[in-house]
């Protein structure tokens, strides 16, 4: 797990030049317990979130076993995982974007709009893909 975690950090200050948790801090205690939401999955055909902190983990209502059990993909209403797709794309192509909006669903079924997430490939020092994260702090819930 500190491996993936130490990759979530790395790869965002490698790709954004901004710092995700504080320059020393332990990833692990940094990224479990930030304020923002953060979340990752891996490069399975289908894949699955690796990572989410205690923030993603209530915004979802889920456990740790069960979100890192679920595919990414359901994160997201069958009518918005085009767009979902669209962004993945855009960041495989980019590395990272800072803008990205769209409606996510938790596991209770309220909706709710991510507004200026940031998206970036977990790409390791020797330029290997692992998979993609997100963080974002700012929602809004839908009725």
């Amino acid at each position: 797990m500190r491996a993936r975690l130490t990759l979530i950090a790395a790869s965002y200050r490698r790709l954004t030049g901004r710092d995700l948790i504080p320059a020393g801090a332990d990833p692990v205690e940094s990224l479990w317990t930030a304020p923002r939401i953060i979340l990752a999955h891996g490069t399975e055909p289908d894949p699955i979130f690796l990572f989410g902190n205690r923030a993603a983990l209530d915004r979802f209502g889920m456990t740790l076993d069960a979100f890192t059990a679920m595919p990414s993909r359901l994160s997201a209403e069958p009518l918005h995982r085009d767009e979902r797709q669209a962004l993945l794309d855009r960041v495989a192509r980019h590395g990272f974007i800072d803008d990205y909006s769209g409606i996510r669903i938790a596991a209770d079924g309220r909706r709710f709009r991510v507004e200026g997430a940031t998206v970036w490939n977990l790409i390791d020092a020797e330029g290997a893909l692992h998979g993609q994260a997100a963080t974002f702090d700012r929602w809004t819930d839908l009725a």
